[in-house]
């Protein structure tokens, strides 16, 4: 049975707004007009929205789920009714292993005879950690129905996730190991509230969409023609979330095998190249928050003697760098990372100073740095204009005048 209910859209989307200012404004509507269940706030999360739990039991009304046999479902706490309905009829229930740090999938692996209140344990973030075992990545898998949570969806199947991007990585590591194809199924589920216009223009080839969606009151198919991964776009990846996420590592190792042009936006370095970087990385970080608060404490410090230490927090280096000032209050640093792998303009790291509302992205190269300034400069973050300014490698002393002249402006 598959019925929608036309619902007046609560939540209207300007044309000019992006993901994230849809998300907050989701997150803010939810919170102000306490939508929310534990944890709050939402904000940064899949919302735990009251009426979840109706929401996932709309789930036995689909014949696809009866008829499925392999269910696989994020972890996020308003999906806990979804995997507690898998377990209940005997489902192999498949989770994401958290992070992706280990694996691609665990499998919850319910205890013999268990009951009703041991199966509502197997199906929460507890249960994920002590009954569920690994599946490899040659395990064959084969699955039917994947279930996401998400922030936002519209009627024609497009999604917005919290800006992380673990839905869609995943579900285009299944496509590269076989384990979904075009028969595969998505569900969402949400609150009638996250249910609005989103516009195609925001929604890239990497982006999931979905071909149901349940809320407390309906079930939208959506006829979506758009279609989902097809695999990794390694292209599109740099070394850095290879390091984020090992289990990358090993299905760009398979595909490499398999002939497969596994050639990545920037080239990979030596193991020990990357952790002693970042040993330094992290290092010099912790001067430079340290060099911050020494000025913001008052200390008589000479100029020369500011601009001394802060070259030597930031060396002399190959690395191009662009100071990015006026960062509105609401945003995160993961945030940024987000908007910055959206734009193709991410950096070899990232100095993160939001209390001064500011931040310095480097760069391997000056012809990287000056992408990243021309995408940054039409950025509208929050209804507010950041302040990008490429400069020349440290060309700053520490107080926020540069020692420099700007260039590639």
């Amino acid at each position: 049975m598959i019925y929608r209910r036309v619902m007046e859209q609560v939540l209207k989307i300007k044309g000019e707004e992006s993901k994230w200012d849809i998300r907050h404004k989701v997150w803010d509507y939810i919170e102000d007009q306490n939508l929310a269940n534990f944890p709050r706030p939402v904000h940064n999360r899949i919302p735990n929205f009251k009426g979840a739990l109706e929401a996932c039991g709309q789930v036995t009304h689909l014949e696809l789920f009866t008829k499925s046999t392999v269910i696989k479902v994020d972890p996020d706490k308003p999906l806990e009714g979804i995997r507690l309905a898998a377990l209940q009829v005997g489902k192999t229930l498949l989770v994401p292993t958290p992070r992706l740090k280990t694996g691609l999938f665990n499998k919850i692996v319910s205890p013999k005879g268990a009951t009703n209140q041991q199966l509502r344990v197997c199906s929460t973030s507890r249960g994920v950690k002590e009954f569920s075992v690994p599946v490899g990545l040659n395990d064959n898998v084969h699955v039917d129905l994947v279930v996401v949570g998400s922030v936002a969806v519209s009627e024609k199947g497009y999604r917005i996730g919290k800006g992380e991007g673990f839905a869609d990585m995943e579900y285009a590591m299944m496509a590269c190991i076989g384990a979904v194809c075009e028969s595969s199924v998505v569900i969402t589920i949400v609150h009638d509230c996250q249910v609005m216009e989103i516009p195609e223009t925001l929604i890239e080839g990497h982006d999931l969409t979905v071909d149901f969606i349940l809320t407390p009151s309906r079930i939208i198919k959506t006829e979506c023609k758009r279609p989902k991964p097809q695999g990794i776009i390694w292209s599109k990846l740099d070394t850095e979330v290879l390091k984020k996420i090992p289990i990358l590592k090993k299905l760009r190792s398979m595909q490499q095998e398999a002939g497969k042009d596994v050639t990545l936006k920037t080239p990979p370095t030596g193991e020990d190249e990357n952790e002693s970087s970042e040993e330094s990385f992290q290092s010099n970080i912790q001067r430079e928050l340290k060099l911050e608060s020494h000025w913001q404490h008052g200390h008589l410090v000479s100029k020369d003697d500011q601009r001394s230490r802060f070259k030597s927090v930031f060396p002399k280096s190959p690395v191009s760098t662009i100071y990015l000032g006026d960062i509105p209050s609401r945003l995160r640093v993961s945030e940024l990372k987000t908007l910055l792998r959206e734009h193709e303009a991410v950096p070899l790291r990232i100095i993160w100073q939001g209390a001064q509302h500011r931040a310095f992205l480097h760069y391997a190269d000056s012809t990287r740095a000056e992408h990243a300034l021309r995408e940054l400069q039409k950025l509208s973050v929050h209804g507010s204009t950041m302040r990008a300014e490429c400069v020349r490698s440290r060309a700053t002393d520490g107080t926020g005048q540069r020692e420099d002249e700007p260039w590639g402006t």
